[in-house]
């Protein structure tokens, strides 16, 4: 741990209340990277939410395929590790169905251009 990450735990520890003790002593709470990197994960979430309004004919598929896969497969992982990270599991499932519905966007117009192609 570094110097600076020690010297703000302890002053925080100061002003935890006793009823957030647990959640702030838990193996995956404030203190540790199990609680922070699903915390900023959501910005991923936050993007996925935001290209939901971006043309379809941008989007990639081979992107969101990546990204789904990744959630799916970080949601399973985060259930099998110790301590279990629900927060890891929760923004992972988001991660996943966010690209999926852009997989399913994207499938549809491709398929409304092979038919309008068809019919020609």
């Amino acid at each position: 741990m570094s110097r600076i990450y020690r010297v703000l735990v302890t002053s925080a520890d100061k002003f935890v209340p006793s009823k957030l003790r647990p959640l702030w002593e838990h193996e995956a709470g404030p203190k540790t990277i199990f609680f922070w990197a699903p915390a900023f994960k959501w910005g991923l979430v936050i993007a996925g939410l935001g290209d939901l309004n971006r043309p379809v004919e941008t989007l990639s598929i081979p992107q969101s395929a990546s990204l789904a896969a990744t959630g799916i497969i970080w949601s399973r992982y985060s259930l099998v590790i110790i301590p279990k990270n629900y927060s890891l599991f929760a923004v992972n499932v988001f991660v996943a169905l966010t690209s999926l519905y852009q997989i399913g966007r994207a499938f549809k117009y491709q398929q409304a251009l092979k038919n309008k192609e068809e019919k020609k």
